[in-house]
């Protein structure tokens, strides 16, 4: 490590610690963490663990794909804006730069009290701490017909990037022009907000430029527009009027993959070309399977200070399968932050010493509106021992005043940075 890059360390270290300085972590921390999923909460752990201990910490995270492939920005590759290689990083800096021991697999159980995971390939891997950070399951099922149009092909999510990012992007250019996309947005809360609003303004850009006669429609169970309302809506009106069409309380509750056929409560049924839809959401499965994901079955309940889970000793849980505080989202910049608190909870735990008593968190979503304009929203949190929750620093954040290019510039630049942050 070079000298700039210690310094560097060694004051975030101090930050994050509670003014505990990084040297003092090298002769104390010791023990195993094993970290589960590899998403912007999983690997920046992973990272961050060996970083603040000194490298004296056993990490081993476990990912069964060998390229971390990043939700936000992927709505450009929908779009037509990006390639999906732009937004692929693999997962070698971890092992390379950090010494992070790489298994290329899938975790089938948890065993709390023995402090083990066991492995598909039928290996077991002891913990002193367990990192979750699973990201969400889809519930298909709550949405009549839509498994089964999944597996056909018919009507994909991509609301986990990858692969169905580029099928989603194939049904678009498949589509003819004068056809119509039909995107629904899921009750809150979701993974990312703004997502669903971001792609249905991408799409509409390439409509707008290749697909003129085509119309996207915008399916909202929410009584209105979850994040950035009003910027987005400003957006939709002066440039894809007549192209983008938003209905509110709009949920979805039945589809048909072969004709192609969206069926609500009480609304007619609608049909479309391409159909995006995106059915509500939970934890990931292993939490939800290993009854860590406590809160309805559906969100894990945590200790805010230290995001240990409230049922499973030793177990901290991070990323979209939280129960989330007050104003905190579901986002690749929260699920970062939040993996940066644990690391340095879990080095002081495993030294000895007390966690951070006042942790923060912090928050930036860009969401692009056309070729160039982006707009934003930011916030940071920071733990209150009295509520036990994490609140708002009040002035801390907000929303763009507009859209604009100098924005774009920022989101891209934000993306290159904390894909080093969490990968690099």
């Amino acid at each position: 490590m070079q000298r700039r890059q210690f310094l560097q360390t060694s004051a975030l270290a101090t930050a994050l610690l509670g003014g505990m300085p990084l040297s003092a972590t090298a002769k104390t921390a010791k023990g195993k963490v094993v970290v589960i999923g590899g998403g912007y909460g999983g690997a920046t752990a992973a990272k961050y663990l060996r970083l603040l201990s000194g490298n004296q910490l056993n990490v081993t995270l476990v990912e069964p794909n060998a390229t971390f492939i990043s939700c936000p920005m992927s709505n450009l590759v929908v779009g037509g804006l990006r390639k999906i290689s732009e937004i692929s990083t693999p997962y070698t800096g971890l092992a390379r730069n950090h010494g992070v021991k790489m298994v290329k697999d899938y975790v089938t159980a948890i065993d709390v009290e023995k402090r083990t995971v066991k492995l598909k390939s039928g290996k077991t891997l002891p913990y002193d701490k367990l990192v979750l950070s699973p990201g969400i399951d889809l519930q298909l099922d709550k949405i009549e017909g839509l498994q089964a149009a999944n597996a056909s092909g018919q009507i994909l999510q991509a609301w986990k990037a990858g692969p169905e990012t580029v099928g989603l992007r194939k049904q678009l250019e498949a589509m003819p022009d004068g056809g119509t996309y039909i995107l629904n947005v899921p009750l809150a809360p979701y993974r990312c907000p703004p997502g669903p609003y971001e792609r249905a303004s991408m799409v509409a850009n390439y409509f707008k430029q290749y697909k003129p006669k085509s119309k996207v429609l915008l399916l909202d169970a929410n009584a209105d527009v979850t994040s950035k309302g009003k910027l987005f809506k400003g957006v939709w009106e002066s440039e894809y009027k007549g192209i983008l069409e938003y209905r509110p309380n709009m949920k979805v509750t039945g589809v048909d993959g072969a004709t192609k056929t969206v069926r609500f409560e009480f609304e007619e049924p609608i049909k479309g070309d391409v159909l995006n839809i995106l059915p509500d959401q939970r934890a990931g499965k292993l939490a939800v399977d290993s009854g860590i994901a406590n809160l309805n079955k559906r969100w894990a309940e945590v200790n805010y200070m230290t995001f240990e889970s409230t049922v499973a000793p030793n177990v901290h849980v991070i990323g979209d399968s939280v129960q989330g505080a007050p104003l905190m989202p579901k986002s690749g910049h929260m699920a970062n932050s939040q993996a940066k608190v644990v690391a340095a909870a879990i080095v002081a735990q495993l030294s000895g010493w007390e966690p951070n008593a006042t942790p923060l968190t912090n928050n930036t979503c860009y969401s692009y509106v056309t070729t160039n304009n982006v707009i934003h929203v930011a916030s940071v949190h920071v733990y209150n021992a009295e509520k036990k929750t994490f609140l708002t620093v009040e002035g801390s954040g907000g929303v763009s005043a507009a859209p604009n290019e100098l924005e774009g510039t920022y989101a891209w630049n934000w993306a290159q940075n904390i894909w080093a942050d969490t990968l690099v």
